[in-house]
């Protein structure tokens, strides 16, 4: 039986848009909720993690219905029995996430001016024909 603060080894079995589910190694299930994959940000789960990859991991919490609630990043820091093959690297197939890692600090900038910018036009313009749409009914 799984113990808040246990560490152990675990294969991802399902993943999903909020976390991903695991088989650990003493019969249990728990579930990685997305944001205890990784310290970095995690936008797509499958970027990170993989069906059938074993991972190591920490059981946070045991809820009153026993849902085990399980850490990826919190395993990490402190344990010398990782699986061999949990070489955690995030998939570099994301081409936007390459380019990212390229742009300058002011390439970003001037990207995110132009998106805001952009952004705040389209609810100007969505305002704009509110109202208008308003001035006609009265």
């Amino acid at each position: 039986m799984a113990q808040v603060g246990q560490t152990m080894n675990g294969k991802v079995v399902s993943i999903k848009d909020f976390g991903a589910f695991v088989d650990l190694e003493n019969g249990e299930k728990g579930l990685v909720h997305i944001s205890e994959i990784s310290n970095d940000f995690v936008s797509d789960i499958k970027s990170f993690l993989s069906e059938g990859q074993k991972v190591f991991v920490k059981v946070m919490n045991i809820d009153e219905k026993g849902r085990i609630n399980l850490s990826i990043k919190r395993a990490e820091n402190n344990s010398s029995k990782k699986p061999e093959n949990n070489s955690f690297k995030k998939v570099e197939n994301v081409p936007f996430e390459q380019k990212k890692n390229q742009m300058t600090f002011e390439d970003m900038m001037a990207k995110f001016k132009q998106d805001s910018e952009s952004k705040l036009a389209d609810i100007k313009q969505s305002r704009d024909i509110r109202r208008s749409s308003y001035a006609k009914r009265r």
